[in-house]
């Protein structure tokens, strides 16, 4: 590959790999929104749109990007560490260990900016 092909592949690249880490967004995450997004794609992308932008793929899911226009999302660490029970119909119980819970409200907060 001629070295100007390379320069303009490896442009490309590197634009792109801060929309891999945090969809819809042009900027990268700190480590711990990181993992609560690893953590939140992982466990609730199933159904609940995780992203700045588009739908749910569980329609009464809602969108983790608006939940911030419902309540605080630091309110939700309790319902996190004793096992969220509400939400959606078909929502799964579960509960979260502390870290885990710091990591997916450190995420839901990059999502009100």
């Amino acid at each position: 590959m001629r070295a100007g092909k390379f320069k303009v592949v490896a442009a490309v690249l590197a634009s792109a790999t801060p929309l891999l880490l945090h969809p819809g967004s042009a900027s990268a995450l700190e480590p711990q929104a990181q993992r609560g997004l690893t953590f939140v794609q992982t466990n609730c992308a199933g159904c609940h749109a995780i992203g700045r932008t588009g739908d749910s793929p569980f329609p009464e899911a809602p969108p983790f990007r608006t939940l911030h226009e419902r309540y605080p999302v630091e309110s939700l660490a309790e319902a996190l560490a004793e096992g969220i029970t509400t939400g959606h119909p078909s929502m799964p119980e579960f509960s979260l260990d502390p870290g885990k819970i710091d990591d997916v409200i450190a995420y839901l907060k990059t999502l009100e900016r």
